[in-house]
């Protein structure tokens, strides 16, 4: 029987909806405009890929949704959306790390992977992945100088890949480093991981699961008005 899930990514201004069929993407709606629009299409394009794939909702496998880190506000849209239907559906909720599927957007290298994603400023989230997509070093908050990464760079191959990418060429110009721009993370790889996941019944309590914020969220005091 086949494992159909329905995968949801807003981690960033990537607002992002696929349907996979035993970890293969069968169906991809994602816009990755400037601006967040997660508000207004992330359950227009849910409705649009299930129609697309001819596959009703009550015959979901699982829905997945990345974790984060990333956006406060893109994680909890995309977090509720989908506690919403696991809970009006009865699926399982699967979890998938955003820097670990953004990573899988490189293909085969021989080298090590850097997912990292724009946190304000000079500072990112990153995680280091070996050439098939396995940890090295966890998910961090870190602020970029010209020496970061450099015991991975010393070594052999670092591509970069993320939006924090733009930041990073600043600073980092080793000839070993290599930036692989215009990179967001996507629905598109969250498929195969969270087969794997399903697989195992590596699934997460609906009622409490929350995004992975890696730094707390700080509300601006509002401008006074003149």
């Amino acid at each position: 029987m086949s494992i159909f899930i329905l995968n949801i990514e807003t981690a960033t201004t990537n607002c992002s909806v696929s349907l996979s069929k035993d970890g293969e993407t069968i169906v991809l709606k994602e816009d990755n405009a400037k601006n967040y629009s997660h508000a207004e299409k992330l359950h227009v394009y849910i409705d649009e890929v299930l129609k697309a794939s001819l596959i009703k909702a009550s015959d979901l496998s699982a829905i997945a949704v990345s974790k984060g880190p990333g956006s406060y506000t893109g994680l909890r849209i995309g977090v509720s959306a989908a506690k919403g239907l696991c809970f009006a559906l009865d699926k399982p909720l699967i979890a998938i790390s955003t820097l670990e599927a953004l990573a899988h957007q490189v293909a085969c290298c021989d080298g090590v992977i850097v997912a990292l994603l724009d946190a304000r400023r000079m500072e990112v989230y990153s995680a280091v992945f070996d050439a098939n997509y396995s940890p090295i070093r966890g998910t961090e908050a870190q602020v970029l100088d010209s020496h970061s990464f450099s015991e991975y760079l010393e070594r052999g191959p670092v591509y970069f890949i993320g939006d924090g990418v733009e930041k990073t060429k600043i600073l980092i110009q080793h000839p070993n480093a290599i930036f692989l721009e215009g990179k967001l993370p996507s629905a598109n790889e969250m498929g195969v991981l969270a087969q794997s996941k399903y697989k195992i019944s590596d699934i997460e309590d609906v009622a409490y699961f929350e995004p992975y914020y890696l730094k707390d969220f700080v509300a601006l005091k509002p401008k006074p008005k003149l």
